[in-house]
């Protein structure tokens, strides 16, 4: 049976053609290293969040009566809703995470820079639309905790003359963060942001596959080592195909990505629901402490570390569209970061000044 639906695909879409010119023609570096395989593992990442999410949906009541209400009955009368719910949470720390490293792994080997600029544009845009995934998102459960979240997130453009408030009132949909809020939250959640995000994979995707993976710079070929005149694909005939090879070190790689999930999962599955997170929502008595995920503590820190609220986002906002911008500061052909010092301190500075930051901001 299985010989004769493989005959039969064959013979209407040419599959044996499709994979040998597509997946085991296509040559990748021969000493990459598992940090490659950081984007394929983000890919299944989004993938198991949108099926999580989906089954989310089934149960999940989008108003402010009874959200709390219905994520309770998920966890604990829906059929496997507390694995679904747990994947979600879970998971969506982990993508955070995934994406974190693949960034770092990526600018720390230099393959930002030309023909790659856009790559690492649309690589820092996706970035932005998961962060803004997970602030639509945290206001779902309509709890103690996502409630006054977003009531502090919300309030941050107040800081900007003029416009601030108009800002703070358009994201709420009044003064306050409320059902309304709720609402556009759910929707900037479940129908603006993901084909948004999906459009861009596609784009980043395109855009490697176009150009060519880069080669590790600590031994770059002869091919990354010429002038970018003018287009051209980086071939690498003495590498390794992309099927099996390459294949199979992201498996590997995403395999040990669920592990990991899992294993939180099962031994530690409130790591990222503390106690605030299962009282309903209350907008007249504000908790004693309020703080955001982990991936927005550096900055909700430095923020209270600067007197001037208006100053502290001003300089966010710079950071971000420097690294936005950044290969087209940084110009210089030389990849390797060993060999250049100012840019290696500067990185290990700047990492350690933002875990500095994380870990103060938990712990204050």
């Amino acid at each position: 049976m299985w010989q004769r639906i493989k005959q039969g695909l064959e013979t209407r879409i040419g599959l044996e053609d499709l994979i040998n010119t597509k997946l085991k023609s296509y040559s990748v570096p021969r000493n990459t290293n598992i940090f490659y395989t950081l984007g394929g593992v983000a890919l299944v990442a989004f993938i198991i969040q949108a099926i999580s999410g989906f089954f989310l949906l089934i149960y999940y009541v989008p108003h402010s009566d009874h959200a709390f209400r219905s994520v309770q009955y998920i966890m604990t009368a829906a059929p496997f809703g507390w694995l679904f719910r747990l994947m979600h949470v879970v998971g969506s720390n982990l993508m955070v995470a995934v994406i974190f490293l693949h960034l770092l792994s990526v600018f720390f080997m230099g393959s930002y820079k030309k023909p790659r600029e856009l790559t690492w544009i649309v690589g820092w845009l996706m970035l932005l639309v998961t962060l803004t995934f997970c602030l639509s998102g945290y206001l779902l459960p309509w709890s103690q905790l996502s409630y006054w979240t977003t009531t502090v997130v919300t309030a941050m453009p107040t800081a900007f003359p003029y416009v601030g408030d108009y800002i703070a009132n358009l994201l709420r949909g009044g003064e306050f963060v409320s059902g309304i809020t709720l609402n556009r939250f759910f929707a900037l959640h479940v129908a603006f942001l993901p084909p948004i995000l999906v459009g861009l994979m596609v784009i980043h995707v395109f855009l490697i596959r176009r150009i060519g993976l880069s080669s590790p710079p600590f031994d770059a070929s002869s091919e990354e080592t010429k002038p970018w005149t003018e287009y051209r694909h980086v071939s690498y005939p003495n590498g390794n195909s992309f099927y099996p090879y390459f294949v199979l070190k992201d498996l590997y790689m995403v395999a040990l990505y669920l592990v990991v999930m899992f294993f939180v999962i099962t031994f530690i599955p409130t790591l990222f629901l503390p106690e605030a997170s299962n009282i309903p929502a209350n907008p007249l008595m504000t908790p004693a402490y309020i703080k955001p995920q982990w991936y927005f503590l550096a900055p909700y820190q430095m923020l209270k570390l600067i007197p001037n609220k208006f100053l502290g986002i001003s300089i966010q906002i710079a950071l971000i569209g420097t690294f936005l911008l950044w290969p087209f500061f940084d110009t210089k052909i030389e990849r390797n970061i060993l060999k250049r010092p100012l840019l290696l301190a500067t990185f290990i500075a700047s990492l350690v000044l933002w875990v500095v930051l994380t870990m103060w901001g938990r712990s204050s």
